[in-house]
């Protein structure tokens, strides 16, 4: 398993959103808010001098008292271990998102996701996260299949299969994520409807249509890929984008691959939207 590098960062919390979304292109994988600082975490592997000075060089924008305080590898451990204190469970939408540890019972009318996270994105504490879960209920039919890029724990897929999807492939090339997602796949005793894979857009299937596809990542990565989802979706499907801030809207919108379809929805909570798009 992965080692990581965990660095303590001194900023203002009313603009860690921000950091985070800057973080996340530089191959960090996951971060603690503080109310005067923030812990991010990056595969030891990804962290080198080059990358380090350009954090660095991120958090100069944000004004001088802003920066790293210190520098921790972190051997790999089993996060669910860290995080079972502060986890808890939570309503979004039709959904009762709740850790396995949780004494609450699961209310009768909302549709449990039990997930027990590692280090991967998708806990439904993140504001793209609730996004998406809330644009599922009005987009996933019966019988569809999807596409869930990025998959991170695994949440957006079990959640197409609980509204009743028959099929999800979700991809992830961080390693946590595809362990933590396969796990959680079971937990919700979705294995048999939900594939997941190690790897990139290349493991989409040649030739491959979905009814839905979902990709919660950040704008660069999904300006990447716009081609790559756009020809997975079948024509009459629709695609879920989030992982986005504000401004990024008219840049996504613009992007080939993307402007070729027709834009549906935007959905906004802080400074992050998610976008709904029909082909």
């Amino acid at each position: 398993m992965l080692k990581y590098i965990q660095l303590e960062i001194v900023i203002p919390e009313d603009v860690q959103e921000l950091l985070i979304a800057e973080l996340a292109d530089l191959d960090f994988e996951g971060f603690d808010q503080y109310p005067n600082h923030m812990i991010a975490w990056i595969p030891a592997k990804h962290l080198s001098d080059v990358s380090r000075e350009e954090v660095e060089r991120i958090l100069s924008k944000f004004g001088k008292d802003c920066f790293i305080r210190s520098e921790q590898i972190q051997e790999p451990k089993n996060w669910n271990e860290e995080w079972e204190a502060t986890i808890q469970p939570m309503q979004i939408g039709k959904f009762y998102v709740t850790p396995t540890w949780a004494t609450i019972t699961p209310p009768e009318e909302l549709l449990p996701l039990y997930i027990d996270p590692k280090m991967a994105f998708g806990t439904g504490y993140h504001e793209t996260t609730r996004i998406v879960l809330r644009l599922l209920p009005d987009i996933i039919k019966k019988d569809d299949v999807v596409l869930d890029a990025g998959t991170g724990t695994g949440i957006l897929a079990i959640a197409a299969v609980k509204l009743g999807a028959k099929e999800v492939l979700g991809f992830d090339i961080d390693e946590w994520s595809f362990e933590n997602a396969t796990e959680n796949i079971y937990l919700n005793k979705t294995e048999t409807a939900v594939t997941i894979k190690l790897g990139d857009e290349k493991q989409i299937p040649d030739n491959a249509q979905y009814d839905v596809v979902i990709a919660n990542i950040n704008k660069n990565i999904l300006v990447d890929m716009a081609h790559h989802l756009n020809a997975a979706i079948r024509t009459g499907g629709k695609l879920i984008l989030s992982g986005l801030l504000v401004q990024d809207e008219d840049d996504i919108k613009t992007t080939s691959g993307f402007s070729e379809l027709t834009h549906l929805k935007t959905e906004r909570e802080n400074d992050w939207i998610g976008m709904t798009f029909l082909k």
